[in-house]
């Protein structure tokens, strides 16, 4: 056993020397990522074993073919990758059971056990980098080379994604290449009754692929969490967790079950996605704080692959930076193809950049960055002036109401208020209301009894509101649908002075959304609610023939209101600034 705790991983430190060199061109994620390792290099308690690495590529190169038969011969960011999970341990401490010899009977000792640093791996890296593949062989590896009975599942999006883990098995199966496929092959899968020796070891079944020698199962799972709840997987593959509109965290559910198994393992999988308010949004932003090292959390691999920004497209010789396999398993004439097209029919730029670049389309699909929609420090606005932003629905939208406070300097805080209609929550799916009860916990969204919204309620508890928080409410802006009986209470308890209506479309928006774009691009948009960044992040615009653009949201589940009275009300503010000063 090559065991070192100040040995330099091997594929790890000819992928540095080579970028250090300047060869391999790498985005800031793989960066903070190669920062990453460094520490683990310096870190006495964690230990390099060269012997796992190669025994993983060993089997690999000696057993696996590809889906059409070849030969697999491991890619280097295959060895990387798969170096993070087999090259890192660690010694923990533990009561072991020490059987007794002869009439001597067993005691429980204190045993130092090596235990595998990595248990959940992130890849997110181009179309075309081989990804499944890579999957394939993670599985095949401990479907075969593990002793223990194991219980191992793939998933994805689709059926027909997730089997694409399966297939090169299935082949290597039939053809049997390496000594141990050749064991594990021999025999028949009919002979059940007769010899355990004539039986066949290794089969496709109706379950999955089992290995009748170790009793070990894997099999293909649909990617919902009530298909993968309770179940107790120690190897784990999921593929393209961001590419589907995939709201429920389908690696949170898997891991409840896997995390009761020694040395488990989760390999997630996927290129960039262009849904917004996902489950991949909020693993994103944990994701980034690892690799920010905001937090410790030595056993998360992650590897992130892309362009640092859109600009970078233009040049081929940063590409690399979204796929380390361009060249090998995809051309860069498939790239260029794909640029040319992403040019001449722009339905297709944002999947391109997506998908082929690693850049997040939320700035291009959707009005705001993800950057944009990250929140800010918790702040009360006490007694601090604003504009009220209003927009009122009675159905399953958001009865959202907006405050905009100016604190100086161009920033401006926002504080949103919703209502909804407890019939409204009842008939929500189950994804969709962990959401909202998190809205209702923090206190933004408020529940009020019966089918449709009564609107003199809603005005009643939004007083109490602005007299609690002491708000001081200097303008109105108002979209005038269904407004006119709030709007006619609020002028005669408050005065008509400074009352807007805010007629909506394209012509009114486009220019107060393109200040408040440029207010949110400088982090002057301050606030703290997980509302109004679910609000933020389902925004896209749409453009009239003049160029002017408008608010839209893509689904009906995909609520716009915060944002909505958040325009409503810098339209009141941006016309009443006398009333400010």
């Amino acid at each position: 056993m090559r065991l070192s705790n100040t040995a330099t991983p091997r594929y790890y430190g000819q992928f540095r020397d080579a970028v250090l060199r300047g060869e391999i061109p790498v985005s800031n994620e793989i960066s903070m990522q190669m920062n990453r390792i460094d520490d683990r290099i310096r870190n006495p308690k964690y230990y390099y074993d060269e012997d796992a690495v190669e025994g993983f590529i060993l089997f690999c190169e000696s057993e696996l073919t590809l889906t059409d038969g070849s030969d697999l011969h491991l890619l280097d960011s295959f060895k990387l990758w798969a170096e993070d999970i087999f090259g890192w341990y660690y010694f923990e401490e533990r009561s072991v059971f020490i059987p007794g010899i002869g009439a001597k009977a067993g005691q429980y000792e204190r045993r130092l056990i090596k235990k595998r640093l990595t248990n959940k791996q992130y890849l997110i890296v181009a179309r075309g980098a081989a990804k499944s593949m890579y999957a394939s062989c993670i599985q095949n590896y401990f479907l075969n080379v593990d002793t223990s009975t194991t219980h191992q599942i793939t998933t994805a999006p689709t059926m027909k994604q997730a089997d694409e883990v399966m297939s090169p098995i299935r082949t290597a199966i039939t053809r049997s290449r390496g000594p141990l496929f050749r064991f594990l092959t021999e025999g028949s899968i009919q002979n059940t009754t007769g010899s355990r020796a004539n039986r066949q070891k290794l089969s496709p079944t109706k379950k999955g692929i089992e290995n009748f020698l170790t009793g070990s199962l894997l099999e293909v799972r649909p990617m919902t969490i009530d298909k993968l709840q309770g179940l107790r997987p120690k190897i784990s593959t999921i593929d393209e967790w961001l590419s589907g509109d995939i709201r429920e965290d389908v690696v949170g559910a898997i891991e409840q079950g896997a995390s009761k198994m020694d040395d488990y393992l989760i390999v997630a999988i996927s290129s960039e996605g262009t849904v917004r308010n996902s489950s991949g949004d909020t693993i994103k932003m944990e994701l980034m704080d690892i690799l920010r090292n905001e937090y410790q959390a030595d056993h998360v691999s992650i590897w992130y692959y892309r362009l640092d920004s859109v600009e970078e497209v233009a040049n081929p010789d940063m590409w690399v930076k979204a796929n380390p396999n361009l060249g090998k398993t995809v051309s860069y004439e498939t790239y260029q193809r794909d640029v040319e097209r992403a040019e001449q029919a722009p339905a297709t730029r944002n999947d391109i950049l997506a998908k082929r670049f690693g850049i997040p389309m939320e700035g291009y699909t959707y009005f705001f960055t993800y950057e944009e929609t990250e929140l800010h420090r918790r702040q009360s606005f006490w007694k601090c002036t604003c504009a009220l932003g209003i927009d009122l629905s009675q159905g399953d939208d958001f009865c959202a109401f907006t405050f905009l406070f100016p604190v100086g300097r161009g920033a401006f805080g926002v504080k949103t208020r919703c209502y909804i209609s407890s019939l409204t929550l009842l008939k929500l799916p189950g994804a969709l209301r962990i959401k909202y009860d998190d809205f209702i916990n923090e206190g933004s969204l408020m529940v009020l009894d019966g089918a449709v919204l009564d609107m003199m309620s809603v005005y009643d508890d939004l007083d109490k509101y602005i007299i609690d928080k002491n708000y001081d409410v200097r303008s109105v802006g108002f979209d005038p649908y269904n407004a006119q009986e709030f709007i006619a209470r609020w002028q005669k308890e408050n005065g008509p002075n400074a009352i807007e209506k805010v007629i909506q479309g394209a012509k009114t928006e486009s220019v107060p959304l393109g200040e408040l774009k440029k207010i949110s691009e400088e982090r002057l948009l301050l606030f703290d609610q997980e509302l109004f960044r679910f609000t933020m992040g389902n925004c896209v615009t749409i453009e009239d023939t003049n160029g002017n653009r408008k608010l839209l949201k893509k689904h009906r589940e995909e609520k716009i209101d915060s944002v909505s009275a958040l325009l409503n009300a810098y339209i009141s503010y941006k016309l009443n600034k006398d009333e400010f000063e």
